[in-house]
């Protein structure tokens, strides 16, 4: 009985191999592929916002209000900020930070005129 359940946890684990050597082939950027342009996502929702990176990109977010505030749920929050700017080269693992604020809030005007 032992014996099956050592050659069941061995196939387990070979087919662990071969799939996380799969998925790292297809996360690999194309070689000579252009990289895509960052998105204007000022005035979106942050659930929108972060619809529009693949699961590479690293969204950084934060309160603009001055409240340091947790976004806990991205529907309720919408984007003031974002760096890099809109139109700059967005290559695959890259970092976005997007300030952002409550839906029923405004933007700053002091991050309005900065926008970063």
């Amino acid at each position: 009985m032992r014996r099956g359940v050592a050659v069941c946890a061995i196939a387990v684990v070979a087919l662990a191999a071969v799939f996380a050597g799969t998925a790292d082939e297809t996360d690999e950027a194309e070689p000579g592929a252009e990289p895509v342009p960052m998105p204007d996502l000022t005035g979106r929702s942050l659930l929108r916002a972060f619809a529009a990176f693949d699961h590479r990109t690293r969204v950084h977010v934060h309160d603009v209000s001055g409240g340091d505030r947790r976004v806990l749920w991205p529907s309720r929050w919408r984007v003031c900020t974002q760096h890099p700017v809109p139109g700059s080269p967005e290559g695959p693992g890259r970092s976005v930070t997007l300030g952002v604020v409550r839906k029923t809030e405004r933007c700053p005007s002091k991050v309005l005129t900065a926008r970063r």
